[in-house]
């Protein structure tokens, strides 16, 4: 993939729908997410936003519809063919972190370029950490961090690989409006540097004004 993407669109669905149990139980809007834009899929808890954001990463299949990154549509992939594309081209960072607390800060990084096939990159490593304000603790331990280092650990490594499009699963949930106010910055503005589509699923209100577009998930009865 080129490292000069313009505003084109690096996410985009149509008619998208989600099961459960063998019956569709939510629809997404469609979507069309440009680099360094964000959107936010907004609803409530049980409404199937985070089933969606698990079809946008490859992860689990939607009921129907279609996804597509970067020209590729997500669900025609051999499914080992799908696992590297997510590792290559798709960042997650989820609501509880999913740190490696018995290894570095260096060594978690450097496992989300190696489950990619990618070469460890220890130069990215310290970029990374550096921009995100966590210079200097490469070495430590990830259950010797604090929640904020930890959570800015989990945006790198959700950007270790430059990819694509970010997705973040109810980052705000636990923070209070200080701290979701931050946090919503800095994920932000990494993704626009990184020129890659940040989308946010969330219950949390106070993320529409953070964002540059939200949709609701469409529960169906």
């Amino acid at each position: 993939m080129s490292s000069e993407r313009t505003a084109a669109t690096v996410l985009s669905t149509r008619d998208l729908t989600l099961g459960r149990g063998g019956r569709i139980f939510a629809a997404l809007p469609d979507l069309d997410v440009a680099c360094g834009r964000s959107l936010a899929i907004l609803g409530a808890s049980g409404s199937g936003k985070s089933t969606a954001l698990l079809a946008l990463a490859g992860v689990r299949a939607p009921a129907g519809g279609e996804i597509v990154v970067e020209g590729m549509t997500l669900w025609r992939l051999p499914a080992a063919r799908r696992d590297r594309f997510r590792g290559e081209r798709i960042g997650l960072v989820f609501q509880s972190f999913h740190l490696i607390d018995a290894v570095s800060v260096a060594a978690n990084l450097g496992l989300a370029a190696q489950c990619a096939g990618l070469p460890r990159d220890a130069k990215r490593v310290d970029e990374l950490l550096g921009r995100l304000g966590v210079a200097g603790i490469a070495s430590r331990r990830a259950d010797r961090l604090s929640h904020g280092q930890a959570q800015r650990v989990a945006v790198a490594r959700a950007l270790m690989n430059r990819p694509a499009v970010v997705l973040a699963d109810e980052p705000t949930s636990a923070l209070d409006d200080a701290r979701a106010k931050d946090l919503l910055a800095l994920l932000k503005e990494m993704a626009a540097a990184e020129q890659a589509g940040l989308v946010i699923a969330t219950h949390d209100r106070r993320v529409i004004d953070a964002v540059d577009s939200t949709v609701e998930m469409k529960p169906l009865p």
